[in-house]
C-alpha cells in the first residue's frame, strides 16, 4: 500500500479464473490488491465440484456462506466425490435477462467462494473484476462478491454506469439491478432480491469500493460527474493490455498482422486524470518498477498488472498451458495478436499465438461451433416484441436465422469455452471432441522477459508484487 493508504500494484482480472483465488490471495498477502476475476464462476464452481473438487476448497466456502440450505443444494446438484470419470460436465444455467432463482443462486453462491477463499486467513483487502458486457450476470454475481465482503469491484469493456449504485443497494440488502442493452429494442432492467440468496438472513454488508476501466480521461470525466455514478476510482487501461480492448477512436484501419492502429486519441491525458481528484492506476506496459515509478510521478497511485500474474505460479492456467508460455518467452517465439474478429462482443481481443490452441487456424476450423455455456451472448427484439439471445460464435445457420449477418460470425472465437479450457475445466463432449484453449496476455511481455531472466524456473505472485516495488 502506499501513503495514501491505497494500492501501489493491483493484480489484473484476468480470463476465467486465471486471475484464481489462489493468485488473489498472495497478492493480498502481500500487502497489495489482489483480484479474482468475476466470470463464469458459476460454472467454475459447478465443474471443479463434478470434479470432485480436489482440496476440498470449495466445500470449505460453501460451508461458509449464510444460507446453508442454498449451499447444501448447490453441493447435492454438482458435487461428485469421485469426479466425473471422464463424462460431460453437467451444464449450468445459461444467462437470461430475468435470470431463474437457481441462475442468481449459483451464481451468487460461486462468487461468494471464490472471494472468501481468497480473503481467507489475513486482513488484506481483495477485489473481483466483472465485464460490463456481460450484464445479465452483473446483479447475481456481485450480489455474492458484497455477501464475501468484498472490498474492491472493478469493471470494463463498457460505460459502467450502474455499478455504484447497484453495489449501495445490495450492500444495504435491498434490491439492485442494471439495464441490460436490448439490441433493436429498449434497454430491460435486471435485478436480484438478496432475499433470493440469503432468505430471510439478509443483512447490510460494507460497500465495496468501485473502480471502472477506462482507456480515455473523457469517460472519467463523464462518470464523474453525477455523485450517483461516480467511481471511487479508475484503471486507466492502454491499448497493449490484455483481454478485450476498446476499438480505435474513428474508422478502424489495421496494421501488416491485422491487428487495430492506435493513436494518440485513443490515449487518456494524464493530466486530466489528475485534475478530475480521483484516484487512478495505469494498465498496459507498466510491469517494470521503472513504469511503476513513471506511472507515480505523472499522478497515478500505482498500476495494475495482468500478464505477469497470469504467468505466475499460482495461476489459474494449467501447469502444462503455463510451461508452453514460459518456453515460448524463453525462446522468444511469444507473441500476441489484438484479433479485432476473435471476440464476439465485437471488441478486439488480445490472443497468445500457440501451437495447439485456437489460435491455430487448423485447430479454430477443427472446433465444431455450438454456443452453450453462453456468457457472451446478445439479447435482441424479436419481430413479436419478445427477447431473443444470439452470439456471433454460435452454428451460423442459428445466428442467421436471428436476424445476425454472415460478416458478424467471420473470424469469431468461443471465448467462454477456450478460456474454461485454459484452467482444465475445458468440456469433453459426448462425440468425444475436447475443447481446445485460446490464451489471452497483454502485448508488452519486457516485465515478463525480465522476471524469466532472474527465475529461470518459473516465478511466483510475491516475487511480481517485489519486482514491481523494486524490493
Amino acid at each position: 500500500m502506499n501513503e495514501n493508504g491505497l494500492p501501489t500494484v493491483i493484480q489484473g482480472g484476468m480470463g476465467v479464473a486465471v486471475s484464481s483465488w489462489r493468485l488473489a490471495r498472495e497478492v493480498s498477502m502481500a500487502g497489495e490488491l489482489g483480484v479474482v476475476s468475476g466470470t463464469a464462476l458459476d460454472a467454475v464452481l459447478a465443474r471443479t465440484l463434478q470434479d470432485g473438487d480436489p482440496g476440498g476448497h470449495y466445500r470449505r466456502a460453501l460451508g461458509a456462506f449464510p444460507n446453508q440450505e442454498l449451499a447444501e443444494a448447490v453441493l447435492a446438484k454438482y458435487f461428485k466425490p469421485e469426479g466425473r470419470g471422464g463424462a460431460p460436465y453437467r451444464p449450468v444455467p445459461t444467462l437470461t435477462v430475468d435470470p431463474s432463482d437457481a441462475t442468481v443462486q449459483l451464481d451468487a453462491v460461486a462468487n461468494f467462494a471464490e472471494v472468501w477463499l481468497a480473503k481467507e486467513g489475513h486482513d488484506g483487502v481483495v477485489g473481483i473484476n466483472f465485464l460490463e458486457k456481460i450484464q445479465m450476470g452483473t446483479p447475481s454475481a456481485t450480489l455474492g462478491a458484497v455477501i464475501a465482503e468484498v472490498d474492491y469491484v472493478l469493471m470494463g469493456a463498457g460505460i459502467p454506469r450502474e455499478i455504484p449504485q447497484l453495489l449501495r443497494d445490495l450492500s444495504a440488502g435491498r434490491v439492485g439491478g442494471v439495464h441490460v442493452d436490448v439490441e433493436g429494442g429498449d434497454a430491460h432492467w435486471s435485478a436480484v432480491d438478496p432475499q433470493v440468496a440469503l432468505g430471510a438472513g439478509v443483512q447490510e454488508f460494507p460497500t465495496p469500493r468501485f473502480l471502472a476501466i477506462i482507456s480515455v480521461h473523457s469517460l472519467a470525466g463523464f462518470l464523474n460527474r453525477d455523485e450517483k455514478i461516480k467511481p471511487f476510482g479508475f484503471v486507466v487501461e492502454g491499448p497493449v493490455a490484455g483481454g478485450h480492448s476498446a476499438p480505435p477512436r474513428g474508422k478502424m484501419t489495421l496494421d501488416e498482422s491485422g491487428d487495430p492502429i492506435y493513436g494518440e486519441k485513443d490515449l487518456a491525458d494524464l493530466e486530466k486524470m489528475v485534475a478530475f481528484g480521483s484516484p487512478f492506476w495505469m494498465a498496459g506496459a507498466y510491469a517494470t518498477p521503472e513504469a511503476v515509478a513513471a506511472a507515480r510521478a505523472a499522478g497515478a497511485e500505482g498500476v495494475q498488472c495482468g500478464t505477469v500474474f497470469a504467468m505466475a505460479k499460482e495461476s489459474g492456467l494449467t501447469d502444462e498451458l503455463r510451461d508452453q508460455l514460459v518456453g515460448q518467452l524463453r525462446d522468444e517465439e511469444l507473441d500476441v495478436r489484438n484479433d479485432p474478429r476473435a471476440s464476439p462482443t465485437g471488441f478486439p481481443f488480445k490472443i497468445a499465438q500457440m501451437p495447439g490452441t485456437l489460435s491455430d487456424p487448423a485447430i479454430y476450423e477443427a472446433r465444431p461451433r455450438l454456443c452453450d455455456l453462453s456468457y457472451l451472448r446478445q439479447p435482441y427484439a424479436r419481430e413479436n416484441g419478445t427477447i431473443g439471445y444470439r452470439c456471433a460464435s454460435e452454428p451460423i445457420d442459428a445466428y442467421l436465422k436471428k436476424g445476425g449477418t454472415l460478416e458478424d460470425t467471420v473470424g469469431r472465437k468461443c471465448l467462454c469455452n477456450c478460456l474454461m479450457a485454459n484452467i482444465g475445466l475445458g468440456q469433453e463432449r459426448k462425440d468425444g471432441y475436447k475443447e481446445a484453449q485460446g490464451v489471452t496476455l497483454g502485448q508488452d511481455l519486457d516485465g515478463a522477459r525480465r522476471l524469466l531472466a532472474a527465475h529461470p524456473d518459473g516465478w511466483n505472485a510475491r516475487e511480481v508484487v517485489g519486482f514491481l516495488l523494486g524490493s
